[in-house]
């Protein structure tokens, strides 16, 4: 049987509607696993019911982190932001941590674990962070934006091969100061982190690329994305 791996919710301001990009969806598919989206909610006890059925959460892109995560204030050039979303996907992150459960985390992913954790943000790059690295580029997305260094000796070494790999990029936020529950895995020339673990678990990443994008024509970023779904079925025979 397939592992069911539940994807946090995207949310239209303007439609007031949930929504999903295929890529997330497809891309677990094509690893062995069934996606399924999750209700925007901050209900325990509906969030209990709904992380019970999955072997492992996907932490998807999407609004900014609120400031209020890691005790900032607001700047003016932080985007619109989801309180409810950071409240269920800490409720979600916190669980998973708890019970050793598969995670991953794309883009604001990363982001929200670095902060829920202890760390910080850049609340705007271009504003923050001097840099002539292109994070925030124009479609097509499934080609590559600039280069990562992987770290040896890390567990995202394992799944893609350490040294320089070539990722696609589109965020304006960003990891500041690491959170102490994690480790830094890969980092882009300016010294923007690119990629985390959090320590002692064993499997929750978070990456500031976007694999859902690229995983057709990128070798690394289907390996990652599979490496997570194995260890998703991993987690559904242990509980079977």
């Amino acid at each position: 049987m397939r592992p069911v791996i539940g994807l946090t919710t995207l949310y239209d301001d303007d439609k007031d509607s949930y929504w999903m990009l295929p890529g997330y969806m497809k891309v677990i598919e094509s690893c062995g696993g069934l996606p399924i989206m999750l209700p925007l909610t901050d209900d325990e006890s509906e969030l209990s019911d709904a992380y019970s059925l999955c072997d492992g959460i996907m932490f998807t892109g999407g609004h900014d982190v609120s400031p209020e995560v890691y005790g900032a204030t607001r700047s003016s050039e932080c985007a619109a932001t989801c309180t409810l979303r950071d409240s269920m996907e800490g409720y979600l992150l916190d669980r998973c941590l708890k019970d050793d459960k598969p995670l991953l985390g794309i883009c604001r992913g990363i982001q929200f674990i670095n902060a829920h954790l202890g760390g910080t943000l850049y609340q705007d790059l271009p504003t923050e962070h001097d840099s002539t690295v292109d994070h925030h580029m124009t479609p097509p997305y499934d080609r590559a934006a600039h280069s990562v260094e992987v770290a040896d000796n890390t567990q995202l070494a394992d799944i893609i091969g350490a040294g320089v790999h070539e990722v696609n990029s589109y965020h304006h936020q960003a990891v500041k100061d690491l959170s102490p529950k994690v480790i830094q895995m890969a980092v882009a020339s300016d010294g923007i982190v690119e990629a985390i673990a959090v320590r002692d678990h064993r499997f929750a990443i978070g990456v500031q690329w976007h694999p859902e994008f690229s995983y057709n024509n990128n070798r690394e970023s289907m390996l990652l994305v599979k490496a997570f779904v194995d260890e998703c079925l991993k987690e559904r025979r242990e509980v079977l």
